[in-house]
C-alpha cells in the first residue's frame, strides 16, 4: 500500500481548511492523541503490572485534570501555528519522498529533537526556571499514561515551539514527520507508564542506549539525572547518567 498519494490529498485538504475548520481539526487530533495514549498505556500498565518501577500513584486530581486539559490547548495552538507557517511558507513540508529520502528524515527529526529536548529540559531544571516551571510536572513523582499531558503551559509552549523551529530549519517529508510524531508520543509514554515493558533492553548491547520506562521513572525520582526524551546517548556523554542504571558495567561501555 502506497501511502504517498493518500498523504499528498490529505495535505492538500488541510492547506484549503478555513481556519475555524482548521481548529476544529486539530483541536479533535490532539483528544483523539490523549485519549488513544492513556488507553493504550493503561492496558500496557495492566500487561506489565508484575514489574512495577514506582509506587501505584495516588487518585487523579482535579489539578492534573486541569494541566492535561491545558496541554491538549496549547498543543492545539502549536499545531494551528505550524499550520499557519507552513501555509506561509516559512516550514517547508516535501509531500513525496523516496524511501531513503524518508529514512533521513526520520534519523534527522530524532537526533536533532533529542539532543534539543535534553538541553531544554536541564535548562528547565534551571533553579531560576524550575520553581515556576517545570517543577510542576515533577509533582507526579509516581507516573502513570496521564502525566505525560501533566505539564505546566510554559513547557508546553517551549517543546512545541522548538519542534516548529526544527521545521522551519529542516524541511521534513510528511511521511517522515508522521513517522517521527508517532515515535515520540511512543516514547513519551513509555517513559510515563509506571512499570517496565520492556527490561531486556538495559541488558542488550546495541539497545541499552534507549530510553525506557525505568530510565525516566527514575528522573521523576532524582531530577538531578537521566534528562534525555529518546536515548540515553546526551546523558552518558554530558555525565547525567544515573549511576548504576546498567544492570553489569559492561553494557555501559
Amino acid at each position: 500500500m502506497n501511502l504517498q498519494p493518500m498523504l499528498e490529498t490529505g495535505l492538500d485538504w488541510i492547506r484549503g481548511l478555513p481556519l475555524f475548520t482548521a481548529v476544529l481539526v486539530f483541536l479533535l487530533e490532539n483528544v483523539v492523541q490523549l485519549v488513544f495514549t492513556v488507553l493504550i498505556g493503561d492496558a500496557l500498565v495492566k500487561l506489565f503490572r508484575r514489574n512495577r518501577i514506582a509506587q501505584i500513584p495516588p487518585p487523579v486530581s482535579r489539578f492534573e485534570i486541569l494541566l492535561v486539559i491545558s496541554s491538549v490547548l496549547l498543543n492545539t495552538l502549536v499545531t494551528l501555528l505550524g499550520w499557519w507557517l507552513w501555509r506561509a511558507n516559512l516550514i517547508r513540508i516535501r509531500g513525496s519522498s523516496d524511501f531513503l529520502g524518508v529514512l533521513l528524515d526520520i534519523f534527522v527529526l530524532i537526533v536533532v529533537m533529542d539532543f534539543f529536548m535534553y538541553v531544554l529540559h536541564r535548562v528547565a531544571h534551571h533553579p531560576k526556571i524550575y520553581a515556576f516551571a517545570h517543577r510542576t510536572h515533577h509533582i507526579y513523582e509516581n507516573p502513570r499514561p496521564m502525566t505525560l499531558f501533566a505539564l505546566n503551559p510554559l513547557e508546553v509552549l517551549g517543546f512545541g515551539g522548538l519542534w516548529l523551529v526544527v521545521l522551519m530549519v529542516y524541511p521534513a517529508s510528511i511521511l517522515g514527520i508522521v513517522v517521527y510524531l508517532t515515535f515520540n508520543l511512543a516514547f513519551g509514554l513509555v517513559g510515563h507508564l509506571g512499570v517496565e515493558p520492556a527490561p531486556w533492553l538495559m541488558r542488550t548491547p546495541g539497545l541499552q542506549y534507549l530510553m525506557t520506562s525505568s530510565f525516566h521513572a527514575g528522573h521523576h525520582h532524582d531530577a538531578a539525572h537521566n534528562f534525555g526524551f529518546y536515548s540515553l546517548v546526551w546523558d552518558k556523554l554530558f555525565g547525567t547518567l544515573e549511576a548504576g542504571y546498567f544492570p553489569n558495567a559492561r553494557d555501559s561501555v
